[in-house]
């Protein structure tokens, strides 16, 4: 009877170390890390990099294949393909008409599966010296680590106001 309740007593404790050490090494809650996490820290750490100065943000963070859309009716609005082509036909043309550049100073980011969506607040000036805001919300499908679609949504009167009021400079 003694080696019995030994042997039980000893693959208790047998038990008890495996789970423990399975505990330490387990992601926070004991959930495992996925691509959902992943992706949502890839995001993140993009987001982060730009609001602290940073001027690489779409290179970081676009496939060179991705597909940008703008949602809306204005001018603006529309698909790219390709991350040159979205860079060239939307990004430079209003980057170069304001002073300062527009850097995200609020930022919620939900993930589900593959997709992250990130809810953000941009300011910046334009080079009339008027300040530019503006809300944006961004549903990125994320492939290997990059957003190969995005969907944006943003209030296209103030962006499509830069494009109108504030000429080109002179190369």
């Amino acid at each position: 009877m003694t080696a019995i309740v030994n042997r039980a007593f000893a693959w208790c404790v047998y038990a008890i170390l495996f789970t423990a050490s399975s505990l330490t090494t387990a992601a926070p809650l004991g959930q495992a890390s996925s691509v959902q996490d992943d992706n949502k820290r890839i995001v993140t750490d993009a987001f982060d990099r730009w609001a602290a100065g940073g001027t690489t943000f779409f290179n970081d963070l676009l496939h060179d294949n991705v597909v940008w859309r703008i949602k809306g009716s204005g001018p603006s609005a529309g698909e790219f393909r390709g991350r040159d082509v979205f860079l060239e036909r939307a990004v430079r043309p209003f980057a170069n008409r304001l002073s300062t550049p527009v850097r995200p100073t609020t930022v919620r980011l939900f993930a589900d599966g593959d997709h992250v969506i990130a809810h953000w607040e941009g300011d910046g000036v334009a080079r009339d010296g008027k300040p530019y805001a503006n809300s944006y919300s961004w549903i990125m499908l994320m492939q290997d680590g990059k957003a190969a679609e995005v969907t944006a949504y943003l209030d296209l009167a103030p962006y499509d106001d830069i494009l109108r009021r504030i000429p080109l400079p002179a190369r």
